[in-house]
């Protein structure tokens, strides 16, 4: 994927998770750790999300450390809710 460092199958620093993610706009692909609530799975990000107040569900990668020194986690995708 483009934009983040690829996870490391030695360590478990960073790892895939379901999340709700703060986002004033969809088109950011990485939140800072404050943005992000992790859930044990995909069912209860989507139950926990609240599109109107943009809280969107998403996978993500991380937490991972960036330039400034903070922790971030990259997008991997949106979550959709079924119809």
């Amino acid at each position: 994927m483009k934009n983040f460092v690829p996870l490391d199958p030695d360590s478990h620093v960073s790892q895939e998770h379901w999340t709700v993610d703060y986002a004033p706009r969809r088109s950011r692909n990485r939140f800072a750790a404050n943005c992000v609530h992790v859930f044990a799975n995909q069912d209860e990000a989507l139950k926990q999300s609240v599109p109107k107040e943009r809280q969107f569900a998403a996978k993500v990668i991380g937490p991972s450390k960036s330039s400034e020194g903070q922790s971030i986690y990259y997008l991997i995708h949106w979550l959709n809710r079924s119809p």
